[in-house]
């Protein structure tokens, strides 16, 4: 058979023809961009990765996973396909760096936001605690509960391992900020058990100027010292003590402060019978507090007394606004929740209401 001469053969283009040709197929990529890749090679720190460019791309093994790994292989396998965000720009050897956890960091915060829009109530298990409260994972991110939304006895340091249901405060992805609630979690499911103008049985437990905290059936609710008697009382001392057991009337269902009002006033068959032989007004409370409900129902027109339905749509931020891509340095953890996470977010709450979230704390 004879033997082909190929130096002879005409291929069309020159070298530098076919060189120019790769570069004007050859794809832009841009930091920021996502991108599919496949596995080329695992490597004890890394992996590289065939994305379509001159040179394999890599990703860090800290840029593996939103969660801490130890080694490539408990994420990435050879020739798998996937995707992969394009964190920085070619190096110095024409070679990009790649990240999955920034894909996840991206998508946990949009799910975050979808839940905080639900008003759902997540489970989460407390992994630290510092001087301002406890941390627990919400998809991958690290969220801060204020000490002042944590409704137990039990001193921070015995809650780490503790599995808590939790409410969102603030999800600010901006600021890198998730703030949760278990106070709140465990007032919302009281409350759903919970009727304005409903007589309750509890226990006194705290005493401040300006009322009383009392225990009904493992949330506290505030009775006011303007709720207490239509006579006037200089302090709650001279009424009760801390550990007495009374007979309220719920006035108010704050669900989204997670708060509840309550009242003996409104209980009170004569004016100042508090003061003069609560026992009087205990006897006669279911009795005091139908007559409050005809009075409310009248008042609204012959609506049944119901507590407000809890609406939080308006105040949600809108979860399908497009998260920035950068700042990409920071995202690796909520950083900030450690320090800024603390309550601030209730900064402008008055002296007595930030008391209150002390005393809710106390005696829950």
């Amino acid at each position: 058979m004879p033997i082909q001469d190929t130096s002879a053969i005409d291929v069309g283009f020159t070298h530098e023809e076919f060189a120019a040709l790769l570069d004007k197929y050859d794809y832009h990529f841009s930091p920021g961009d996502t991108v599919a890749g496949t596995v080329f090679s695992i490597e004890p720190r890394g992996a590289l990765i065939d994305i379509g460019a001159k040179t394999s791309a890599y990703i860090p093994i800290q840029e593996m996973s939103i969660n801490r790994i130890e080694s490539p292989d408990e994420v990435l396998q050879p020739n798998e396909t996937r995707e992969f965000f394009i964190l920085a720009d070619e190096n110095e050897d024409g070679q990009l760096t790649l990240s999955i956890r920034r894909i996840e960091y991206m998508r946990a915060w949009e799910r975050v936001r979808q839940l905080q829009a639900e008003d759902a109530t997540v489970r989460s298990s407390v992994f630290a605690t510092n001087r301002g409260g406890a941390l627990v994972r919400i998809e991958g991110l690290r969220g801060f509960i204020p000490g002042s939304h944590i409704s137990t006895r039990k001193p921070k340091e015995e809650l780490v391992g503790e599995d808590l249901p939790l409410k969102f405060l603030e999800v600010d992805e901006d600021r890198n900020r998730l703030v949760l609630s278990h106070r709140r979690a465990l007032v919302e499911r009281k409350m759903n058990r919970l009727e304005v103008g409903e007589v309750v049985i509890g226990t006194v437990r705290g005493i401040k100027p300006y009322g009383a905290f009392i225990d009904i059936g493992g949330v506290s609710g505030l009775l006011h010292i303007s709720e207490i008697s239509h006579d006037h009382i200089d302090t709650p001392h001279s009424i009760f003590n801390v550990n007495d057991e009374v007979k309220v009337m719920i006035i108010d269902l704050d669900a989204e402060r997670g708060r509840i009002s309550l009242s003996t006033k409104q209980l009170e068959p004569e004016p100042g019978d508090m003061l003069r032989d609560p026992n009087i007004v205990y006897e006669k409370a279911e009795e005091m507090a139908a007559k409050y409900r005809e009075q409310m129902r009248i008042q609204q027109g012959g609506a049944p007394l119901e507590a407000e339905p809890e609406d939080y749509a308006d105040e949600v931020p809108d979860a399908a606004e497009e998260p920035e891509v950068e700042p990409v340095a920071e995202a690796t953890e909520v950083e900030a929740a450690e320090v800024e996470a603390e309550p601030e977010a209730e900064a402008e709450e008055t002296d007595a209401e930030a008391a209150e979230e002390e005393e809710v704390v106390e005696s829950v």
